[in-house]
């Protein structure tokens, strides 16, 4: 059956709901026509002039974001700079662009939920509940334990693999045994104490503050900032599946697809790179 702009829309707050969000957010249909027909779907963490690309190489008519295109009001639209190419990108190709965030965090079987679960957590639960009328088992961050204590080394390496990097940066000692964790995928720093609070043996998020590394330092806590992009990036895949099981129920002549093309914006550099 023929699919428009509108049932994605309805099928995103279904999975999702927009009234998740936080209230500084901006969620939902960010640039396009609600009655628009959609053919063809590409799901992307970041919205970049690159993954519109990549949506106009696979015909893609709709792209969805995790980030939204536009966070903050803006002044003006200066096709000079990057954000205003997307949008005169976006509006000359007609391509939809959604967007779908915080909601995404908070809801059960989102961003949080599915780095808890490669991780290998058990009886996982929100580190703080979201509040009513949202199910208990919706919130932000995430907290589970492993039934068998797992080993440092053993759990950096499970880590490194998940978040698929050579490194991360600790803040606090690792334990020596691992029983708890308390997760927040991408940024999160602001949970840090929260998550020790909670009985966490270790707190992984990304973009973790100069003064809260200390704090962990000085209070016997251990913080792995696993970057926002290697945190959330599970999430792009999860999303992609959530619609692809929702339009094949409702017999949706729609292909949905997640980016090949986006990578993380960070890369490690050593004193013999450039020599």
């Amino acid at each position: 059956m023929e699919t428009t702009v509108a049932d994605l829309i309805t099928a995103l707050d279904e999975i999702a709901p927009f009234g998740m969000a936080e209230s500084w957010d901006n969620v939902g249909l960010i640039v396009g026509d609600r009655g628009r027909r959609v053919g063809s779907v590409l799901v992307g963490l970041d919205p970049t002039n690159r993954l519109l690309e990549e949506a106009l190489d696979c015909e893609a008519d709709t792209v969805i974001t995790h980030h939204p295109a536009i966070f903050r009001p803006i002044p003006a639209i200066d096709t000079g700079e990057s954000s205003g190419r997307f949008l005169e990108q976006a509006l000359t190709n007609r391509l939809t662009i959604i967007a779908c965030h915080t909601n995404f965090d908070a809801v059960c079987k989102g961003v949080n939920d599915v780095l808890a679960d490669l991780l290998g957590l058990h009886d996982v639960s929100p580190l703080v509940s979201a509040n009513a009328p949202f199910p208990d088992d919706a919130g932000v961050g995430r907290i589970g334990c492993y039934g068998q204590p797992k080993k440092r080394g053993e759990f950096v390496a499970m880590l490194l693999e998940v978040l698929d990097l050579d490194t991360v940066q600790v803040a606090g000692e690792l334990p020596e045994t691992i029983s708890v964790v308390a997760l927040c995928g991408g940024s999160g720093s602001e949970f840090a104490e929260t998550a020790k609070r909670s009985g966490a043996d270790l707190y992984i998020s990304a973009e973790i503050k100069h003064n809260v590394g200390r704090w962990a330092e000085e209070n016997d806590f251990c913080i792995i900032d696993g970057t926002h992009y290697a945190t959330e990036k599970p999430a792009v895949k999860l999303l992609a599946e959530q619609l692809r099981n929702y339009g094949r129920e409702r017999n949706w002549n729609l292909q949905i697809r997640e980016t090949e093309t986006e990578n993380h914006p960070f890369s490690a550099v050593d004193k013999n790179s450039y020599r």
